[in-house]
């Protein structure tokens, strides 16, 4: 294994604090407990945003807070769910006196330890409301999950709902713009090669060099099936297939069209897939209106990528274009 890196179980707080020292205009880090939060602090009366979950999906979730996204992040161990207490934590930081969302990806860690925090936090007289990203299509009822996995899809539902914050939305509005843009979100993704979890010093599965696997989860977990290495058509083929089949898009739509990066794919190739998705999406009579490419939600150095249709109105259209302003992702400000 061969890492940048001092000792592995040093790896999430000393990343934590490279983030922190690297933007300083937007984020303050809290080492104990552990979660990042914008450096504006809360605006009373605004509804405040939190996510998190297991490292090693940069930038993915910390990359999201500052304006227009997420207020805090609490990243937990690398692919392993952070505790209540640094969440609570958290949400005690950001609130507002407005309410405060949760947005969490289903996986059954997340899901437990979020519903915690969230108990946790109501008995502290703070109001929350939670949303689950379920928009992976691959599989159902995984290695990590009761229901279909949250991935790449987060990305976009962490936008258009920390859009409706900013422009004061309710509590209860902001969660039904997540959960609206969530179901109207399909993702699935492919494996190259896996992942390298620091602490195990060696790779989460493994494939032939002449296997891909089709619908791989973001911490290794498998997909629908193995397949041999093909043409990066082919492959954009199949994923989107699956993507707009599960989603029902009809001719006419106008969607976002997000092709993820899984770590250790080149914009490159990214940009190879990206053309093919759109070609396929023209022939449909699909109107791609709104783009997203590169290295979003990752799973360490894996090679691969994933594909994600959201389907779009004219309001999610307006909440995806407002002004962002975070590490990962900066547009009209």
């Amino acid at each position: 294994m061969k890492k940048l890196i001092n000792d592995p179980k040093d790896v999430v707080e000393e990343a934590v604090a490279g983030i922190g020292a690297a933007h300083p205009d937007l984020l303050v880090v809290s080492h104990d407990p552990t979660f990042v939060r914008r450096a504006s602090g809360p605006v009373a009366g605004k509804v405040a945003i939190v996510s998190g979950g297991g490292s090693g999906h940069e930038p993915l979730h910390a990359g999201f807070v500052g304006h227009g996204m997420l207020s805090a992040a609490v990243p937990g161990p690398v692919f392993t769910s952070p505790t209540p207490d640094p969440i609570v934590a958290a949400t005690q930081a950001v609130d507002g006196g407005a309410g405060v969302l949760y947005i969490v990806k289903n996986y059954t860690g997340d899901v437990l330890n979020f519903e915690t925090a969230a108990d946790l936090a109501e008995a502290e007289g703070i109001t929350v409301a939670s949303v689950l990203v379920d928009d992976d299509v691959a599989v159902k009822d995984s290695l990590y999950t009761a229901g279909r996995r949250g991935v790449a899809g987060t990305v976009v539902v962490e936008k258009t709902a920390g859009a409706a914050a900013e422009r004061g939305d309710s509590l209860e509005q902001v969660a039904e713009v997540a959960r609206r843009t969530n179901a109207a979100t399909r993702t699935m993704g492919v494996a190259l090669t896996a992942g390298v979890v620091p602490h195990a010093g060696e790779p989460s599965f493994t494939l032939a060099d002449d296997e891909v696997e089709i619908g791989i989860g973001i911490h290794g977990e498998p997909g629908r099936e193995r397949v041999p290495l093909e043409p990066v058509d082919r492959i954009v083929d199949r994923l989107l297939d699956a993507v707009l089949d599960d989603l029902g898009t009809a001719s006419g739509d106008r969607v976002l069209l997000f092709v993820n990066g899984m770590g250790g794919t080149p914009l490159v190739e990214l940009y190879v897939a990206f053309r093919r998705a759109a070609e396929v999406l023209a022939e449909k009579g699909v109107e791609v209106t709104r783009t997203l490419v590169g290295n979003y939600v990752t799973s360490l150095e894996m090679q691969g990528m994933s594909i994600t249709v959201t389907r779009l109105d004219d309001e999610l259209t307006e909440l995806w274009d407002a002004p962002v302003e975070t590490a990962a992702l900066r547009r009209g400000r």
